[in-house]
């Protein structure tokens, strides 16, 4: 494999790692919520507050979810 070719699949690799991270739902809800705010500008409505609310209410779900594995994870007998 050629140097350049292997450049090429890391810089990807850190990207996808980077954007989709442990949890890609949030990814997901992010992307929506870009492609809904671009629809409620497109329709001539106020969109600024749409995304933040995503944001917000997209990683507390993460987390959410997370500490619940964590807790059920810490309370399964040995």
């Amino acid at each position: 494999m050629t140097t350049l070719v292997r450049w090429v699949r890391a810089f990807f690799a850190f990207w996808k790692g980077y954007i989709f991270g442990d949890d890609w739902t949030v990814a997901a809800a992010i992307a929506g919520g870009l492609v809904a705010t671009w629809l409620l500008v497109e329709a001539g409505l106020p969109a600024w507050w749409l995304l933040p609310v995503v944001v917000i209410g997209a990683n507390a779900r993460s987390i959410h979810r997370s500490v619940t594995a964590e807790r059920r994870e810490d309370s399964t007998p040995r």
